[in-house]
């Protein structure tokens, strides 16, 4: 019988040189198409039971995120906060900019939002640029960060990030007989 891990891993492709030479992309395109309740069912269970009492909101970041985040906040009744690239939420917004392993960007957040306990949630956890940007942006707004939530982390490109990660999976718990493109 496959173990949760495997199963997941089995439901991800991994594709080479994408998106640009060096880089290997992580697609969780057939796992969100088939495994969304295991999915779902592994999210909480990376998270200690004493942080998700004491969340209020989980902070979703854009594109992936939005789709782990909502699946966490679906299955505990906790809020729902979005993180977006510049210019796709209307005003008041506060941002920060930031570098990743292959570019330059901005987050934003709406202004509106009354500070609380939150816990960032991503997809994959490369070298850490978009989670330290994301917890410099809730600290802006004056939201206290618990930690984060990382689907698939990659321990060998980041070191101490300053908060807790909790993770489903990390690259060295790939079996090796999981997909690659």
């Amino acid at each position: 019988m496959m173990n949760m891990s495997t199963a997941l891993w089995s439901n991800i492709r991994a594709v080479q040189d994408f998106p640009k030479p060096g880089i290997c992309f992580y697609d969780l395109t057939p796992l969100f198409l088939t495994q969304l309740e295991a999915l779902t069912d592994a999210l909480v269970a990376s998270l200690p039971e004493d942080q998700l009492a004491e969340v209020e909101s989980f902070v979703a970041v854009e594109a992936r995120g939005f789709i782990l985040a909502s699946l966490l906040a679906q299955r505990t009744g906790k809020g729902l906060l979005l993180v977006r690239k510049a210019g796709k939420l209307p005003p008041p917004v506060v941002g920060v900019g930031y570098s990743l392993e292959y570019g330059l960007d901005r987050l934003e957040v709406s202004a509106e939002i009354e500070p609380q306990k939150v816990i960032i949630v991503d997809d994959v956890l490369a070298t850490g640029g978009t989670l330290k940007a994301v917890k410099q942006l809730m600290h802006k707004c004056e939201h206290t960060v618990l930690g984060a939530s990382i689907f698939l982390d990659l321990p060998e490109l980041h070191g101490d990030l300053g908060m807790t990660v909790w993770s489903v999976l990390d690259e060295s718990s790939k079996p090796l007989e999981a997909a690659v493109a």
